[in-house]
């Protein structure tokens, strides 16, 4: 195949997944300072397996809230659905392992008298839109999401009683002349209960598939995969353990943009692995919806302690109709790209973070309470102007 026409596979994991489990927890966590706190510091990670849930990290904030991390986390468990005898939100231990944010790091961030609050570590984050969906996200991570959330909203509405809360999908497009045309293959494994057939599974998975891709787009029934390896009964942290941080590249862009290593959940928005990766997003979206470019990818640098990101690079792979370097210069000049200015543009500092943490950061809608602020394109007719 040509550098245009080519396949692209991308795969989403389930809010039941052990990764999840735990970046839901961790994610939790922050809510739960940031509703107390507004800035509060934490920095939470979750490891979870059989029966044994372990969260530890770095906090400032109210007292109160660290007596509460058990309760939290349990009620994350029981919210996913798990009530198991290997995995279950009452019986499973839970230790609490949060301690105090290191002096070291609190001087490199805050605020002074002669200096801007600073970025919370050093790093590189990315941001990624492209035109080919509505939600200007790459189709194949958006359509594994999809499958995934009516799959979900299925085992817990009752409709589908003997779903599991584990599952992972999988889909591969084809692409002609860089444009997705089809889908060649689907892969979808979920956790069942023991008395179902993997007949009935297939079937009703397929009805999920077929909702989420477009007419005509359901692959060839020898690559449409259910369950691929047999029966899946033991799911979630019973069957594999799980961290924080280890799904980054279905939270993002399902591998089809770049990204700078770091993870999001269980970090407050001072730390810019999110909250800067927020805001490429944010920027990247708002060029592609303007109709700057079909494509955009932007990256941000940042040195711990510095309010102000050390570069700003923009790619639009040959689909834009404006200068790449006056793009670059001027995005930052509208938005404030320090630590403080994403947070105020973006209204972080508020507790809106669980629910990014199942089903991607990436191509949800703006919500009413301020969650998802990153997905507005309140930017696109100032673009416009600005490039007549």
């Amino acid at each position: 195949m040509s550098g245009t026409d080519y396949l692209f596979t991308s795969e989403s994991v389930a809010e039941g997944h052990p990764d999840k489990v735990c970046d839901q927890i961790s994610d939790a966590v922050i809510d739960a300072y940031l509703a107390e706190e507004p800035h509060a510091r934490v920095a939470c990670e979750t490891l979870a397996t059989t029966n044994r849930v372990v969260i530890a990290g770095e906090v400032r904030g109210p007292e109160a809230v660290r007596n509460r991390v058990e309760e939290i986390a349990r009620g994350v468990i029981k919210r996913i659905g798990y009530a198991q005898d290997g995995f279950h939100w009452e019986k499973a231990r839970i230790d609490n392992l949060l301690h105090a944010q290191s002096s070291d790091i609190a001087q490199g961030v805050d605020a002074g008298d002669s200096k801007d609050e600073g970025a919370g570590d050093q790093g590189i984050m990315f941001g990624h839109a492209r035109n080919e969906t509505p939600e200007l996200m790459p189709a194949p991570i958006l359509y594994s999401h999809k499958i995934l959330q009516l799959m979900a909203r299925a085992r817990h509405s009752g409709e589908v009683p003997f779903f599991g809360p584990d599952a992972k999908s999988q889909v591969t497009l084809r692409y002609v002349d860089g444009k997705p045309v089809g889908v060649t293959c689907v892969v979808v494994s979920t956790q069942h209960t023991p008395d179902v057939s993997q007949d009935t599974i297939r079937e009703s998975v397929r009805g999920f598939v077929k909702q989420v891709l477009p007419e005509g787009w359901f692959p060839p029934e020898e690559e449409f995969y259910v369950n691929p390896t047999g029966q899946f009964i033991i799911g979630g942290p019973d069957g594999d353990t799980g961290l924080t941080g280890r799904k980054i590249i279905v939270d993002t862009y399902g591998g089809a943009a770049p990204h700078g290593g770091g993870a999001f959940s269980g970090k407050d928005p001072t730390k810019v692995d999110r909250s800067a990766a927020y805001a490429a997003r944010y920027l990247a979206k708002n060029v592609v919806a303007a109709g700057l470019a079909d494509k955009c990818t932007i990256q941000v640098a940042y040195a711990i302690g510095v309010a102000k990101p050390l570069a700003v690079f923009i790619n639009t792979y040959g689909t834009g109709n404006v200068d790449e370097t006056r793009l670059a210069k001027l995005l930052p000049e509208m938005v404030d790209l320090s630590p403080r200015g994403i947070r105020t543009r973006l209204q972080l500092n508020r507790p809106i973070y669980e629910r990014t943490a199942s089903y991607g950061h990436f191509g949800r809608d703006p919500e009413t309470d301020g969650g998802f602020s990153w997905e507005k394109t309140d930017l696109v007719e100032d673009l416009r102007r600005a490039f007549n």
